[in-house]
């Protein structure tokens, strides 16, 4: 694993995008088709208005799909992550093939739909931020590392859960819903690359233990 250090959001957003854009352009380039997996959450609002900004870079020939989603969360609500997706990459550069995660549907129906379609071919980018407890894509430590299922149905912790109150997803923690269906980004579908971008504050311990991982 690789590590770099910026000084501001501003400069690790457009690193980033420039990272993510040369990934997406060879594979565009070799295949005519990106297949992609995108994170959400206030770690990723900087990075996906630089990709999405970004020049020489055909998005709308990705396939993406979808990191987590909570259940039982409508798409209405301000948290929910495919309102998210939608508002903040999909609609703005008009990707029509994407997998997203339907929150208010069955969630062994939505795990085998979105896990069969992502297993069906390797990807080639996985865009994730780290969680102040350590946790990557709604898999609180300590996490399941041996599965082999593309999406899991967890029970989020109470650390987990105080984050995404004190970034104001939510109003009120007991009313924050504590089961989402996380991606297993670490072996999804033979997975290429995994971009992590995130802020320090509040991660000092458990960054040390994610940076020295596997």
């Amino acid at each position: 694993m690789i590590v770099r250090v910026f000084e501001d959001k501003d400069s690790l957003s457009e690193a980033a995008a420039e990272q993510a854009s040369a990934a997406l352009r060879r594979a565009i380039l070799d295949r005519g088709c990106a297949r992609i997996i995108v994170a959400t959450g206030t770690s990723q609002l900087d990075f996906l208005d630089a990709l999405t900004n970004a020049k020489n870079i055909r998005l709308a020939e990705s396939r993406m799909f979808h990191l987590d989603e909570y259940i039982g969360l409508p798409i209405t609500h301000p948290a929910s992550f495919r309102k998210y997706l939608l508002e903040r990459l999909i609609h703005k550069v008009a990707i029509t093939r994407y997998h997203l995660l339907d929150g208010d549907g069955d969630p062994d129906e939505v795990v085998r739909r979105v896990g069969e379609a992502l297993q069906s071919a390797p990807v080639d980018i996985a865009f994730a931020g780290i969680g102040e407890n350590g946790h990557l894509a709604f898999n609180d430590p300590p996490a399941d590392f041996q599965t082999e299922e593309p999406y899991l149905v967890v029970t989020l912790d109470e650390a987990c859960r105080r984050q995404q109150v004190g970034e104001a997803w939510f109003a009120i923690f007991r009313k924050f819903p504590t089961r989402p269906f996380p991606c297993q980004c670490a072996k999804s579908s033979r997975r290429k690359k995994l971009l992590p971008s995130f802020r320090i504050c509040g991660r000092p311990k458990r960054l040390g233990a994610v940076s020295r991982g596997r």
